[in-house]
C-alpha cells in the first residue's frame, strides 16, 4: 500500500528526527503539527502563546506596553482559561517585574523557550503517532519525486550567466514562476567549472533566507544543468543606481537596501558561508522592491574554527586582506557592504570614478593605500559607517569583532530601522518597481552564446551530474505548495477529524484507473464481437495499458 511504502522511507528521509527539523524548520511540517495541536486544547494554548510572542517581537516600540500586558493577562495569569501552565511561576514573576520597569523586544523569550521545550517533548511524540504525521510523510514522498524539463514551462530569456542563459519558467503543476539558470555542460567542462558550479548549487541548498536568492529545484537535461531560482523582476542595484535619473539614492533608500543586504550576509554567516562578491550587479530587486543577494559562485563554506585565503572577487570591491592574500573569515563581506553603501549614496564606487578608465593594478593600489573621499551627499552617520566598514585593518573593521552583524545593526546609520520587522518582511520598501517597466538591458542586446567546439561529454561526467541533479529543495518546495494553495486544496481529512481513506492502513488500495488504451482496445473488442459473433478475441486489457496510478494526497 502507498502509505506503508511512504512510512518505510521514514528513517532515510529524516536522519535527524527531532522537533525543530520536523515541526519548526519545514513549513508543511509546521502547519501539520499545528493542526494536530488544535485537537488538544492544552497544546493549542502553547502554540497560540508562541504566536503572540512572535507578534509582540515585531510590534512597533510605542505599542510594546499594550501588547505585552495583553500577553501577560491572557497567557500568564492562572485565572485565564488559556493559561500556559508549562511556564513556571518564578519565570512569570521575573517577566512581570521586567515588564513593569520597561517592556522590550526579548521580554518573553525565556517564557517562549519553556513552551517550545514542552511542545518538543510529549506533544511531539504523540504527533509522530498521529495521522497528521502520516500525512506529512505523504507530502515528503511527493516532494522527492523526479524533476525534469517537463516539470516546467519555459519562457523568455531574462539575461545570461557565466555558463549559459537565464530564462523565466513556470512550474506546470502549481503555476509558480521562477528563473531558470542554465549551465551548459560543454561550456562548464571547457572552462573546468565543475567545482564552481557544484559549490554554488550546494551553498544555495543550505541557505534559506528572504534576503538571498533561493534554490527551489536542480535538474539536468541532455545539454545543460539547470538551477531553478527565485524570480527577481525588479532589476539589479547597478541599473537603479545609474539608469534612473541622477546617479545614487537618497540616504533613506540606501539605508533600507543596506539593512536587507546586512540581514542576508548574517544568514550566510550563520551557515559559516562567506560571500566574497558584493557589488551592485549581484543585488536584485523583486516585484515589491525587496532585495536579495544573488550569484553565489564565489561563496565558500569556512570550516569551523578555521580561516581561509583566496584572491577572488571583483576589481574595486575586494578587501585589502584579499588582495594581500591574507587569511580571513567574514571580513571581506563587511568591506563589500561598505563599498555598496558608499556607491549607493555617492553614485560611484569608492576607489574608481564613474566611467574612469584605469588599470586593475591602480585600483588595487588605491584600495590598499588611499582613503575614500566623502562629498556633501553623506550625512555624518553615513560617512561614519562607511569609514568603519572600509577600515583597511580587518581587526578594526565594523562587524569583524565578536558581535559581528549585531554590531553593524546598532550603528546610528540604522537608527530608524526596526530589524525585527524587516526580518519578518513587514516593512515596506522605499521604491516599488513598475510591473510594466523592464529594469535591465534590452534582451535583444544580450549576446548569444557561441557553440562550444572540441568538447565531448563521457561517462566520467555522470558522477558530477548526479551530485548536481537532486530535484526539489525541501523548504522552497514546501513554501511553493503553501503559497499556491496546493497544500490547502489537497490536505483533506475525513469528516470530524477522522482518517481519510489514503491514511487508513486497513483501507484497500484504489484500483488503477482505466487509461486511453484500455478504452480503445475495449471498443475494438466490441466491434469485432459484433461483426464476427463466432470469432473469439481475447485481450489482456491490464497488460495493454501503460497507465501508472498513485494515490493522491487527501481524500479522492
Amino acid at each position: 500500500m502507498f502509505l506503508l511504502t511512504v512510512l518505510s522511507l521514514y528513517p532515510f528521509v529524516f536522519p535527524e528526527r527531532n522537533y525543530y527539523n520536523l515541526c519548526d524548520k519545514q513549513p508543511i511540517g509546521r502547519l501539520l503539527f499545528r493542526l494536530f495541536c488544535e485537537t488538544r486544547p492544552e497544546f493549542e494554548c502553547c502554540i497560540n502563546f508562541l504566536d503572540a510572542v512572535a507578534e509582540y517581537e515585531v510590534t512597533p516600540d510605542e505599542k510594546l506596553g499594550e501588547k505585552g500586558k495583553e500577553i501577560i493577562m491572557r497567557y500568564l495569569t492562572p485565572e485565564s482559561p488559556v493559561y500556559v501552565s508549562e511556564v513556571g511561576q518564578d519565570l512569570i514573576h521575573q517577566t512581570e517585574e521586567k515588564f513593569e520597569i520597561s517592556p522590550y523586544k526579548e521580554l518573553f523569550s525565556h517564557c517562549a523557550k519553556s513552551a517550545y521545550d514542552y511542545l518538543s517533548g510529549e506533544p511531539f511524540q504523540e504527533y509522530l503517532d498521529s495521522m497528521y504525521f502520516d500525512r506529512f510523510l505523504q507530502w515528503k514522498w511527493l516532494e522527492r519525486q523526479p524533476v525534469t524539463k517537463n516539470t516546467f514551462r519555459q519562457y523568455r530569456v531574462l539575461g545570461k550567466g557565466g555558463f549559459g542563459e537565464v530564462c523565466a519558467c513556470q512550474v506546470r503543476a502549481t503555476g509558480k514562476m521562477y528563473a531558470c539558470k542554465r549551465l551548459e555542460k560543454k561550456r562548464i567542462k571547457k572552462r573546468k567549472g565543475e567545482s564552481m558550479a557544484l559549490n554554488e548549487k550546494q551553498i544555495l541548498e543550505k541557505v534559506t533566507s528572504r534576503f538571498v536568492v533561493n534554490l527551489a529545484y536542480a535538474y539536468e537535461t541532455k545539454d545543460a544543468l539547470c538551477l531553478v531560482l527565485t524570480l527577481m523582476n525588479g532589476g539589479d542595484l547597478k541599473f537603479h543606481i545609474y539608469n534612473m535619473g541622477n546617479p545614487g539614492f537618497e540616504e533613506e533608500r540606501a539605508s533600507f537596501y543596506a539593512a536587507e543586504i546586512l540581514c542576508g550576509l548574517a544568514d550566510l554567516h550563520k551557515e559559516n558561508i562567506v560571500y566574497r562578491d558584493l557589488k551592485p550587479e549581484n543585488i536584485l530587486l523583486d516585484d515589491y522592491g525587496h532585495i536579495r543577494i544573488s550569484d553565489l559562485g564565489l561563496a565558500v563554506k569556512i570550516p569551523e574554527g578555521e580561516a581561509i585565503r583566496g584572491r577572488v572577487g571583483t576589481v574595486g570591491y575586494m578587501a585589502p586582506e584579499v588582495l594581500n592574500n591574507q587569511k580571513y573569515t567574514f571580513s571581506p563581506d563587511y568591506w563589500g557592504l561598505g563599498c555598496l553603501i558608499y556607491e549607493m549614496i555617492a553614485g560611484q564606487s569608492p576607489f574608481r570614478g564613474r566611467k574612469e578608465k584605469v588599470k586593475r593594478e591602480e585600483v588595487d593600489r588605491r584600495v590598499l593605500e588611499t582613503d575614500e573621499v566623502y562629498s556633501e551627499k553623506f550625512s555624518e552617520e553615513a560617512e561614519s559607517i562607511c569609514k568603519m566598514l572600509l577600515s583597511k585593518d580587518m581587526k578594526q573593521r565594523l562587524g569583524c569583532q565578536e558581535e559581528k552583524a549585531a554590531a553593524v545593526k546598532r550603528h546610528p546609520f540604522f537608527k530608524a530601522m526596526n530589524f525585527k520587522r524587516l526580518e519578518a518582511g513587514i516593512l515596506d520598501p522605499p521604491f516599488v518597481p513598475d510591473p510594466r517597466a523592464v529594469y535591465c538591458k534590452d534582451v535583444l542586446d544580450i549576446e548569444q552564446f557561441s557553440t562550444v567546439k572540441g568538447v565531448n561529454l563521457d561517462q566520467t561526467d555522470d558522477d558530477f551530474y548526479s551530485k548536481f541533479s537532486t530535484a526539489s529543495v525541501s523548504i522552497p518546495w514546501q513554501n511553493e505548495m503553501i503559497e499556491t494553495e496546493c497544500f490547502k486544496e489537497l490536505n483533506q481529512f475525513g469528516p470530524n477529524g477522522t482518517l481519510s481513506p489514503d491514511l487508513n492502513h486497513s483501507y484497500p488500495p484504489e484500483p488503477p484507473k482505466k487509461g486511453l488504451l484500455h478504452r480503445i482496445f475495449k471498443r475494438q473488442h466490441q466491434n469485432n464481437s459484433n461483426s464476427t459473433p463466432n470469432s473469439k478475441v481475447t485481450l489482456n486489457h491490464h497488460n495493454a495499458t501503460n497507465h501508472v496510478s498513485t494515490n493522491s494526497i487527501g481524500s479522492s
